[in-house]
């Protein structure tokens, strides 16, 4: 009898453990994915800034052809004009191998040699702030 009784406890904490366990790999998923999510959110509101950004750019362009452009308007459209220039300068190493390591790595040693890499709507995406 003391035998079985031996073997129940140990079965039970064996059971604890595997549930234990699986409750907090599954607790892990559930954040990850929530940071996955959250993460995908301020990508998407980056990039929907970005375009508006470019939207106007090219407004402004249109009315400095017929001359109707101030200088702050000028200023606004050229500094969009540089962050769509280094998109495109990120968006060449998309296609690279490695580029989950190499496009992380770039901007950390970007921020280390006091380059901006990223553009202005992409630059608050590791602050825990909500873009705007």
């Amino acid at each position: 009898m003391n035998f079985f009784r031996k073997l129940v406890v140990t079965i039970k904490k064996y059971l604890y453990r595997a549930v234990s366990s699986l409750l907090i790999i599954y607790n892990s998923r559930e954040d990850k994915r929530a940071t996955l999510i959250e993460s995908l959110n301020k990508l998407k509101n980056g990039l929907a800034k970005e375009s508006k950004e470019t939207k106007q750019m090219l407004e402004i362009y249109r009315k400095y052809t017929i001359g109707q452009a101030s200088a702050e308007e000028m200023d606004f459209a050229n500094e969009q004009f540089r962050d769509i220039i280094k998109s495109l300068g990120l968006g060449v190493f998309l296609f690279l191998p490695f580029a989950p390591i190499t496009i992380p790595l770039i901007v950390t040693l970007g921020k280390k040699l006091g380059i901006n890499v990223l553009p202005s709507g992409l630059k608050n995406m590791d602050t825990k702030e909500k873009p705007e």
